[in-house]
């Protein structure tokens, strides 16, 4: 196992969280009376025709194109500011949900949701708190993931899964453009798009107790420090796909939280396997071991259906 048990468990406990928050903010705006603020509404037409697998992909291929051209160029503080600007976003959207009848709308705008997005994006881009930084990541995935969610039928969002299983193998393990994009996130740009946990190992940990028991001076020691990370990717699609089965049986709300829950806990289970099996000072995509997972788990809930 790469990391400590104890932080393995946190990022699990913190996946498996902010997939149950998603369910919640997908169901909210699946009503009808609900409307996505911000003007994001997409047709339900979308989803049943396949037409919104093709809308995610492009995007998709769009925003990691423009990120490594920015990358390319050092344009730290304009990801910076893009970054800063979803992260409202995804929170005005996520806050929305719980204040909506307290809100006012003007244009469109949800004006207190926004205000509060704005302050935990405030802190969570500028004042870099550890945190505020994991707090925000439960709650934005949930709010990207209920714009796509309704775009999206059960067959696209199992291709979308296998398209970006591929790309996650592709981009980590061959042209590693995900590790360069990480480690520039974290070093160049001060902000992080996925679950963030520093620790210390235990050898340093022994190192820092011997050196304040001896009153050794500390303040030009080099410590090092292990960070668990998981990427946003890692975490939305999982959401974005319990969410699509969540409402893929219409009125039949506890057939699809049936489905759902078997979502959730195989791309949990998935991502367990995967701490496992990784080994330290080494790079694993994610994607294809919580998408064996999700599969994993759908198939065993149909053999539960069949009974």
């Amino acid at each position: 196992m790469n990391h400590k048990p104890r932080v393995v468990a946190i990022i699990l406990l913190m996946f498996i969280i902010t997939q149950f928050i998603g369910l919640g903010v997908i169901n909210y705006y699946s009503n009808q009376d609900n409307l996505l603020p911000y003007g994001m509404g997409f047709t339900p037409e979308m989803g049943s025709s396949g037409q919104g697998l093709g809308i995610i992909m492009i995007a998709f291929v769009i925003a990691i194109t423009i990120f490594v051209l920015l990358t390319n160029i050092k344009a730290e503080f304009f990801i910076r500011m893009w970054f800063f600007f979803v992260v409202i976003i995804a929170l005005g959207i996520f806050f929305y949900s719980l204040t909506k009848n307290i809100d006012i709308i003007f244009y469109e705008i949800p004006i207190i949701a926004t205000l509060i997005g704005l302050l935990f994006a405030f802190f969570k881009v500028f004042q870099r708190n550890i945190v505020i930084h994991n707090f925000t990541e439960l709650l934005i995935y949930p709010g990207i993931a209920a714009v796509f969610v309704p775009i999206l039928n059960r067959y696209s969002v199992m291709i979308l899964l296998v398209l970006i299983s591929i790309y996650d193998v592709w981009a980590v393990w061959h042209s590693k453009i995900m590790i360069k994009m990480a480690k520039y996130q974290i070093n160049k740009v001060k902000a992080f798009s996925g679950f963030f946990v520093p620790y210390i190992s235990k050898k340093v940990g022994l190192q820092i107790q011997r050196m304040k028991n001896s009153k050794s001076k500390m303040k030009n020691a080099k410590i090092r420090i292990n960070v668990a990370i998981l990427g946003g990717g890692d975490v939305i699609f999982p959401i974005i796909t319990a969410g699509v089965f969540l409402n893929a049986f219409g009125t039949n709300i506890l057939q699809g939280l049936f489905y759902s829950m078997f979502v959730i806990f195989g791309a949990a289970g998935g991502l367990f396997y995967l701490f496992l099996r990784s080994e330290k000072k080494k790079y694993y995509p994610a994607m294809p071991f919580i998408t064996a997972g999700i599969f994993l788990g759908l198939l065993v809930g149909w053999l539960f259906s069949l009974i």
